[in-house]
């Protein structure tokens, strides 16, 4: 037995149709081709890897995150941390690579094997099988364990039926098949670790599948690490204590429910500000002579992120060589700002560059749908 589904009452059927609205508004900003598009994918790829592996403890910079998703070596993170992140990475990008194969089938060996690609690294921890007994959730600050799993022996049985439920045709909409998969998946804890990330790349992987929006825009992993604490909450109340498959999870549902409409908003504003600050600095560009090939590297550095001479030549399709010449002629025109010595030399966005994105920043609008209430946002500093 798997957790099923609430009917859905005409409140959740109501903001259903408002997160639609929404994607629909991003897929229409979205689905013109632009070179803008590129960086938005990327940045939004790396904060869904950085925020679900940040859930169990696992941090690395915003800077790392993207160096992760373009294969570059990180800045600052630790063996472990770094591990993990490309781990993670390389299940999330098969995910992706998934989302339109007309051959595909959900199996258990496909679970076991994403879980294999987050895990290789802490063999011990049995990536790519099942747990061998009992397992806890235990929570540190309380110093008490909060949810047990089922026992081991059922654990095969309970995976293959939610396989076969997610193989099944469903009149239910995606977002809420998806949710029941996450649900399920996390209550089951199949592995001795990494079952948190399982279920959010679960998740994903049942959205992208729908074509709910373009693969890397329907994970919710980056709302789900920014309110960590409101996700666990929820997942307790669901599970309450044990796997109780009977629990009503009209709660978590509705969590999710307000989880896209608030991802969705924020992606919407991001593509406006994506879009304007390219064009912006686009302009500056012609303006002073660069070589277009700079622009995506320069609309990296005026969201904040930190550039290196791999990630320009990367970014540019250039030689080592026609990197080092093209990024001093971008520090010259005042576009840049080098930090550190040559060889680990990082660049930054010139005070100018990063007032374009300060310019054409937009507040976050963070509403329940439900209520229509303002909701907190968790600081960072600017939001990027």
């Amino acid at each position: 037995m798997l957790f099923q589904a609430p009917e859905l009452l005409p409140s959740e059927l109501e903001v259903l149709e408002k997160i639609n609205a929404i994607r629909q508004s991003l897929r229409y900003a979205l689905s013109t081709p632009s070179r803008w598009f590129g960086v938005l994918r990327r940045a939004t790829f790396a904060r869904n890897i950085r925020k679900s592996n940040s859930i169990e403890g696992i941090n690395v910079t915003k800077d790392d995150a993207l160096a992760a998703v373009e294969n570059d070596e990180p800045l600052t993170a630790q063996e472990a941390e770094w591990q993990a992140t490309l781990g993670y990475r390389n299940a999330m990008t098969y995910v992706l690579q998934l989302a339109d194969d007309p051959h595909f089938t959900y199996t258990d060996g496909l679970i076991r094997s994403l879980h294999f690609m987050m895990l290789q690294h802490e063999l011990p921890k049995h990536p790519g099988r099942y747990r061998p007994g009992v397992i806890y959730v235990r929570d540190e600050r309380k110093q008490q364990n909060v949810y047990e799993g089922p026992d081991a022996t059922l654990v095969p049985k309970l995976i293959a039926e939610l396989v076969a439920s997610l193989n099944e045709k469903s009149a239910l909409p995606a977002l809420i098949r998806a949710a029941l998969g996450h649900l399920n998946l996390v209550m089951i804890h199949p592995f001795s670790d990494g079952n948190g990330r399982m279920a959010r790349c679960l998740q994903t992987l049942i959205l992208a599948r729908e074509q709910v929006i373009e693969s890397p825009f329907c994970s919710i992993e980056e709302y789900l690490g920014r309110y960590a604490d409101d996700y666990y909450n929820v997942l307790a109340q669901a599970g309450k204590g044990a796997f109780h498959p009977e629990n009503d999870c009209r709660a978590w549902i509705r969590f999710n429910l307000i989880a896209h409409f608030r991802q969705a908003t924020w992606l919407l504003q991001r593509s406006r500000m994506t879009q304007r600050v390219w064009n912006e600095v686009e302009e500056w560009m012609v303006t002073l002579g660069v070589n277009e090939r700079a622009l995506s590297t320069l609309v990296d550095a005026a969201f904040g992120y930190k550039i290196r001479r791999s990630h320009y030549m990367k970014s540019a399709q250039v030689s080592e060589q026609v990197a080092s010449r093209d990024l001093k002629i971008l520090v010259d025109h005042g576009l840049l700002t080098p930090e550190g010595e040559t060889r680990g030399r990082e660049y930054m966005a010139s005070k100018p560059l990063r007032e374009i994105y300060l310019k054409n920043y937009e507040r976050r609008s963070d509403i329940d749908p439900f209520t229509q209430e303002a909701l907190p946002f968790p600081q960072e500093g600017v939001p990027l």
